[in-house]
């Protein structure tokens, strides 16, 4: 039997340790490698329950019941003799608004692709059963000028109670041809009512803030706001009669959610109201109702029955809770989200896309009054470079010109931007950058965090 000598034992032991130094090294070498090169990736649409779709908390039982009426109207499929078209997108609210719940966006299969096969319509090339609903507008008109109008992509024709209409769809193969085609996709409308209540002196307050950090990353918008003989740096899009802050619709175009369901009312489905009393197609033949098609019942035995379809549509989104968010769900857990709670600030996507606002004090609705609006949006228009550009105006926003789109509710969108041209949130963002875009710096910014950090940061999104 062989002595181990006292030497002979401490050289054993040191090269004992210097190989488990080694093995432990090489293992966390390997675990920051997968770590660093493992990119990160949108963790998809989040499932569970929609968390969203209900009224605000704390209604009186007669909010409630406008808010469950104008929800039933929101959801039904109007008919011809109603006055649906002549031309339109759709027969119902709650089509275009559907995923996750009534009020949501884009649902997974689209609608209008089964619509289109009731009349004599064709499906334009560019919608597809799992695309997004859009809607699509014209850039230029024929002799060269600014359009921007809605070219809705059907009508009537061929349909049940339309004999007698022959009106043909916009020949959109040519005019995508010719790119003056740009298409949008169905807002949102989740917790509107507190988004409407915000005062605009908060917006523009928010506006201020930290605006030489915004500065340094090249947020800025354009100086046209003047407020008691001093320039404002930012973009709201205003009312062209009383200069207040219009925040619906995708350049944030509406002033109120009455304007915003009436002209929805009529574009999107062809239905006209008190708002919006003349037909958009001028052909005796293809009308079936009277018009305008909604008026408010004078003769109705109460207020509720008397309501048009416009106010009931504004009721519903007024009424309408905002998304419920998560703090963890299946592969993000509660750490991630926080972690990426703080990439989201630190990175600057915060200084556009704001967490909180608040709505004033002064409210007829006690449910909307002094809230925290956790929307996660300023409400300015920003430019956002050549890669988003649609070249349509709308008000003040200019052809580069997108209202910072609320977050809250994203986790379960599917499709992304205003044409829904991705469902994945990691394209979504890198997007945001090109040439001459206020977030190109904010981008920057995210390209360069650990993969691991940037999954922290999609987490958040998704929770929200």
């Amino acid at each position: 039997m062989r002595r181990i000598t006292w030497k002979g034992f401490l050289a054993f032991s040191v090269s004992l340790a210097v190989s488990f130094f080694l093995i432990h090294t090489q293992n966390l070498s390997s675990q920051s490698f997968t770590q660093s090169f493992t990119r990160a990736h949108d963790p998809g649409v989040r499932g569970g329950t929609p968390g969203a779709g209900g009224s605000l908390g704390g209604l009186t039982a007669n909010q409630q019941a406008f808010f469950d009426s104008g929800k039933a109207d929101f959801a039904e499929v109007e008919e011809v003799d109603e006055g649906l078209g002549p031309r339109m997108n759709l027969d119902s609210c709650g089509g275009c608004h559907a995923q996750p719940a009534v009020g949501g966006s884009s649902p997974a299969v689209n609608p209008q692709v089964a619509f289109a096969k009731k009349g004599t319509d064709t499906l334009p090339s560019f919608i597809r059963l799992n695309g997004p609903v859009r809607e699509a507008r014209l850039v230029r008109n024929p002799d060269g000028t600014a359009d921007g109008g809605v070219a809705a992509l059907f009508t009537i024709s061929g349909r049940d109670g339309a004999d007698g209409c022959h009106i043909a769809q916009p020949d959109f193969a040519t005019q995508v041809a010719r790119h003056n085609v740009i298409f949008r996709i169905p807002t949102p409308v989740f917790g509107a009512g507190l988004i409407e209540q915000i005062e605009d002196s908060a917006i523009l307050a928010n506006q201020t803030a930290s605006s030489s950090q915004k500065s340094q990353l090249g947020i800025h918008g354009r100086a046209n706001v003047h407020v008691s003989g001093r320039t404002i740096s930012g973009s709201p899009n205003r009312n062209g009669n009383d200069g207040t802050i219009t925040r619906f619709g995708w350049k944030g175009q509406n002033v109120s959610l009455l304007v915003f369901s009436g002209e929805a009312y009529n574009v999107e489905m062809g239905i006209t109201s008190e708002l919006f009393q003349n037909e958009r197609e001028q052909s005796a033949d293809c009308y079936f109702a009277n018009v305008p098609n909604s008026v408010q019942n004078l003769d109705a035995a109460d207020a509720l029955t008397g309501t048009t379809s416009v106010q009931n549509f504004a009721n519903f989104q007024r009424l309408l809770a905002p998304p419920t968010p998560v703090s963890s769900f299946p592969g993000a857990s509660s750490q991630s989200i926080g972690r990426g709670r703080s990439a989201f600030q630190s990175t600057g996507c915060a200084f556009c896309h704001t967490p909180t606002l608040h709505t004033t004090d002064t409210s007829t609705v006690a449910a909307l009054r002094g809230q925290a609006v956790n929307l996660f949006s300023d409400l300015l228009t920003h430019d956002m470079g050549v890669g988003l550009a649609d070249g349509i105006s709308q008000g003040q926003a200019g052809p580069r010109d997108f209202r910072s789109a609320p977050l809250w509710g994203l986790g379960q969108r599917i499709f992304f931007l205003h044409d829904g041209r991705t469902s994945d949130l990691v394209q979504a963002i890198e997007a945001h950058q090109s040439d001459g875009s206020e977030a190109n710096a904010v981008i920057n910014r995210f390209n360069f965090l650990r993969e691991d950090v940037k999954q922290d940061l999609l987490n958040f999104l998704r929770s929200l």
